[in-house]
């Protein structure tokens, strides 16, 4: 059995874009202040550098390098800047990857070279329309034949992805993979099978699952070889999709890939935002014995437009808080972070908190049911066809004519009952879309009916000057033992919708709200 990968709190994963934060020319060391900086002096453990997925951002004689395509002439500042900086470092003789991995071990961090198996920012460009439109690689212009197509996918972000049942693509997938372990004395590899989801024909996931695994256990290989030619170990990590399932369904072999033994860490993760959905406990009863590590990811922030009784940073923070507790609590190692751009979000409150189960004890938490947006009538979101698959919210309210209505799951992970004297208060908070005054549910949890609640408009609390919104919030105020750890059941039974509203009542969100005193 091979050595167990330590065990990182948080994970990072940065997706290149501290290449674009300077002008040209970026300096190695400010490069290193751009990545590090946010990161310093927080749960994080191990940093993953995503090096791309198509061009070498690496001086190549196999592989067309950035900017080559274009001529160098770039459609963008910021593609300029990304493409110029790193080819600058290197014509100067540095290499930017290697003081990555300097700077991060300076810090007590593991750093790993990330690869997104099948990124796709093509934005529905068909197979054959590449070479005309001089997009993506040469290598893919001149091989429509081995690319997804319309009918290959369930959404237009699939179009034009790699179909890897191909011997061909694998190799060539292969090949930029060995030669990118290879810029720099990494500590492992992570194969990012969700950016994006769409490797082989739709339908075609499970039967073809061999082929993704064919590639898995070849990049196992290679890294075993890594590790023999250097002394010590070299990891691979793969993030896969948050339920067997979806895993299944796309074509990862997840049972396979801890047998045979073809992964150090499998980190579960949404294809499109966070997707608090993930089976923790199931994914831990298949590594159970082994030394593989688990880890729940995070994505970008889900449904952060919302209107909510909270601001949006109390919400945030409470949510994924609630959601690393759950995750801790089923048997995951640590947490992962993926598309968290330090600026546009204050993450470093959550980077010195979400690593530990010690450090989010006696934090507010918003546990909530698992929410699919939009609902059934409107479609699914861009990428999350296999995300959120179990999701319980939104629910479209219908009269029905046994008096019944949906029964909406909400866990709760914190001890309330225990922690009872350091809590403030513990709200039930159910979010209606397109409330009327004549609106009337019943409302029951655990089979218990609550009883009247209070009736809160986001609007009231948003400083703008209508106080009055298309949805309500519906709180009710609840003791420990209404809230102990545990799953709990909202019911939400329909008894009248107002007449004069021709489109259907909304659950959007069923929540339940921890605060702690100070």
């Amino acid at each position: 059995m091979r050595e167990a990968t330590p065990q990182y709190r948080i994970i990072f994963n940065w997706d290149g874009a501290p290449l674009d934060y300077d002008e040209h020319p970026q300096s190695t060391e400010r490069l290193m202040e751009q990545v590090y900086g946010p990161l310093e002096g927080t749960q994080v453990d191990a940093m993953f550098w995503s090096i791309g997925s198509h061009e070498a951002e690496w001086p190549s004689e196999v592989h067309e390098r950035l900017g080559d395509g274009e001529g160098r002439v770039y459609k963008s500042m910021r593609a300029m800047r990304h493409s110029e900086n790193v080819r600058s470092m290197f014509e100067r003789g540095e290499n930017p990857f290697q003081a990555m991995v300097d700077r991060g071990h300076e810090l007590g961090m593991d750093v790993y070279v990330s690869m997104r198996m099948s990124d796709n920012h093509f934005y529905g460009t068909r197979p054959e329309d590449f070479k005309r439109l001089n997009r993506g690689t040469k290598f893919r212009q001149d091989h429509p034949e081995w690319l997804l197509d319309v009918g290959d996918v369930p959404e237009q972000r699939g179009i034009g992805s790699w179909n890897m049942a191909n011997p061909e693509v694998k190799e060539h997938k292969l090949s930029y993979i060995r030669e990118a372990c290879l810029q720099a004395d990494w500590d492992g590899v992570e194969l990012d099978w969700q950016r994006h989801p769409f490797h082989v024909p739709e339908n075609y996931g499970y039967r073809l699952r061999y082929a993704l695994t064919d590639l898995q256990r070849a990049v196992r290989r290679m890294a075993d070889e890594i590790a023999e030619r250097r002394g010590r170990s070299f990891y691979v990590a793969s993030r896969v999709a948050t339920t067997l399932e979806s895993c299944r369904n796309i074509g990862y072999d997840v049972e396979r890939w801890v047998e045979e033994d073809l992964a150090d860490i499998i980190i579960g993760a949404g294809g499109s935002g966070t997707d608090p959905g993930f089976e923790a406990a199931e994914f831990k009863a298949l590594t159970e014995g082994t030394n593989v590590r688990l880890y729940g990811g995070f994505d970008s922030i889900y449904r952060q437009k919302a209107e909510r009784l909270l601001s949006h940073d109390e919400w945030r923070d409470a949510w994924l808080r609630a959601v690393a507790t759950g995750y801790y609590d089923q048997g995951a190692d640590g947490i992962y972070t993926f598309n968290w751009f330090p600026g546009k979000e204050p993450w470093r409150g959550l980077l010195t908190t979400l690593g530990s189960p010690d450090t989010l004890a006696g934090k507010n938490k918003l546990y909530t049911a698992l929410h699919r947006s939009p609902t059934y009538l409107e479609g699914i979101s861009p990428n999350a066809v296999n995300d959120r698959i179990y999701g319980q919210t939104a629910a479209v309210l219908y009269r029905s004519i046994t008096q019944d209505g949906p029964t909406i799951d909400v866990p709760v992970f914190d001890d309330v009952e225990a922690q009872a004297e350091d809590i403030d208060a513990i709200r039930l908070m159910i979010e209606f879309e397109h409330w009327a005054p004549d609106d009337e549910v019943e409302v029951s949890l655990d089979g218990a009916v609550l009883g009247d609640p209070e009736i809160r408009d986001a609007a009231a609390l948003s400083g703008d000057p209508t106080e009055v919104s298309e949805n309500k919030w519906l709180v009710w105020d609840l003791t420990p033992a209404q809230a102990a750890k545990g799953s709990h059941a909202a019911k939400v039974v329909l008894v009248n919708r107002d007449s004069r509203i021709g489109v259907p009542l909304i659950v959007n969100s069923v929540d339940v709200y921890i605060t702690y005193r100070d």
